[in-house]
């Protein structure tokens, strides 16, 4: 396997490492050589992993060509999490009060360097931190009130590490790359408790009031207790044995937060963390299901290297997409090479890529809903009136605000359409999806992946009704008796 370390500035890193090239960010992220390559291994140094960074975009493309990343997006999107370093302080308390006992200052920073720090002592506590975030560079910052607690955790660049560390530092990495390997009591009368996460006044909530009553009273039937909770109640979490989202999904909300944290305490769940982070990047979607080879309209990742080639290969009009946009947020349709213009520069001022997809007319998109692997459901919904979209979320009328939908047996839907679905899933692993696809020509178009899709009643369910309802409950059950084993 091919291991290629990824920094902003390959003349800055002269070790002396084996089997390991040194490459740029920039290079990664928009030479076709490393997009084709099937087996690699990708450490991640970049001097910032913030949201839609450079940094942030070399693991996410890694992990949708099928590399392997240190850190993982999911590594990067942690360490932004609040909550969740808050869960790191509380369970790992005993180590650091017993690592820091001897400190007389208030505050204390822990500089760590691919899991070591320059004083041996803090050998334990560093190797700690690294083995949970797998961030390379890492500062944690402590502060002493009664006791030690964490100020504040953040990923350094190369450039901010002091030179006295240095040559720690070179000789960390060059053991490092050396290596081989890399709250409430249970309700006696219910067998397990589900917690419901809902969001008040959420803009495209994926289930309507109907379907969460059905929800409901379905799992109760299963002899689950159940309990709607919101973004506020993740300190509960614990309590609960399985989570179902029924909230918008974007890896900057609450949501992901709380499929981190069932994940991090084996909660049953549905959807995984995982499912959040790729199917809100369309940038992820776009080399996933061209590597697998999955037919898609034409889409290019746009950076600002290749905007002006943008046009040739797409033609007009064409789609813009904002990397985490949704339910038809932040999607937008350039007629014009002015208009493409005027779009594409507002999107990379926000975000490193950008997706931009030739534009292929229907009069529907077919939505079949996937669970596990298998179908759940099948609609076609089509477009908003007098739109191209299936949502207008500019319509002055809130019923023109999205397109009636179809519904029918999962037999009726036409196998090459199914075929391509099913593919699509599978590349996000086990979960609940939507996979919207286009008929063009005869010929099935994938145009999204969508993690917690819509569970409507009186949509999704007009044709098998409870069944529908009944599976994800028993998705969810399935995940705890396999727990259990």
């Amino acid at each position: 396997m091919k291991k290629f370390l990824v920094v902003n500035n390959p003349e800055n890193w002269n070790l002396a490492l084996e089997n390991m090239e040194v490459i740029s960010a920039r290079d990664y992220l928009t030479n076709p050589e490393y997009a084709r390559l099937k087996k690699a291994r990708i450490f991640n140094l970049c001097k910032d992993y913030s949201y839609q960074s450079k940094g942030y975009y070399v693991s996410l493309l890694a992990e949708a060509r099928g590399h392997l990343a240190i850190p993982t997006v999911m590594n990067l999107v942690d360490l932004r999490e609040p909550k969740l370093v808050k869960i790191v302080s509380d369970e790992f308390d005993d180590l650091i009060q017993k690592s820091l006992k001897g400190i007389k200052s208030a505050e204390f920073t822990l500089s760590i360097y691919f899991g070591q720090n320059v004083a041996q002592k803090y050998r334990e506590l560093s190797a700690m931190f690294h083995r949970h975030f797998q961030i390379p560079f890492l500062r944690v910052k402590f502060s002493y009130t009664n006791r030690w607690n964490i100020k504040s955790i953040k990923a350094l660049s190369e450039v901010e590490i002091p030179n006295e560390h240095r040559d720690a530092m070179r000789q960390f990495a060059i053991q490092y790359f050396a290596k081989k390997r890399y709250d409430t009591p249970k309700n006696e009368t219910f067998e397990y408790d589900l917690a419901i996460l809902v969001q008040d006044h959420d803009p495209a909530p994926p289930s309507n009031p109907k379907a969460l009553k059905k929800f409901v009273e379905i799992a109760e039937k299963m002899n689950f207790y159940v309990e709607f909770v919101s973004p506020k109640d993740l300190s509960r979490l614990s309590s609960f044995d399985a989570l179902f989202i029924r909230q918008s999904t974007e890896v900057n909300n609450e949501a992901y937060a709380f499929a981190r944290k069932a994940q991090q305490e084996d909660i049953a769940i549905v959807d995984y963390p995982d499912a959040i982070l790729k199917c809100c990047n369309k940038v992820f979607m776009a080399e996933a299901l061209e590597n697998s080879g999955i037919p898609t309209p034409k889409t290019i990742i746009v950076h600002k290297d290749n905007r002006n080639n943008v046009i040739e290969k797409t033609g007009l009009p064409l789609v813009l997409k904002s990397p985490d946009s949704t339910f038809s947020f932040g999607v937008k349709k350039a007629a014009t090479a002015e208009e493409y213009e005027k779009l594409v520069g507002e999107m990379l001022k926000k975000s490193e890529l950008v997706i931009a997809q030739e534009y292929t007319p229907s009069d529907y998109d077919w939505r079949i809903g996937i669970l596990d692997d298998k179908p759940l459901f099948a609609c076609r919904y089509y477009m908003a009136k007098g739109h191209w979209q299936i949502y207008n979320w500019n319509a002055s009328k809130k019923d023109d605000q999205e397109g009636n939908a179809d519904v029918m047996s999962i037999d009726e839907v036409p196998k090459k359409i199914m075929d391509v679905a099913l593919r699509s899933a599978r590349l996000m692993g086990k979960g609940l999806y939507g996979i919207d696809v286009k008929e063009v020509n005869g010929k099935p178009l994938v145009i999204e992946i969508n993690d917690n899709p819509n569970i409507d009643f009186g949509v999704e369910d007009r044709f098998y009704g409870d069944k529908i309802y009944t599976e994800i409950i028993t998705a969810l059950k399935n995940r705890l008796e396999k727990k259990s084993e």
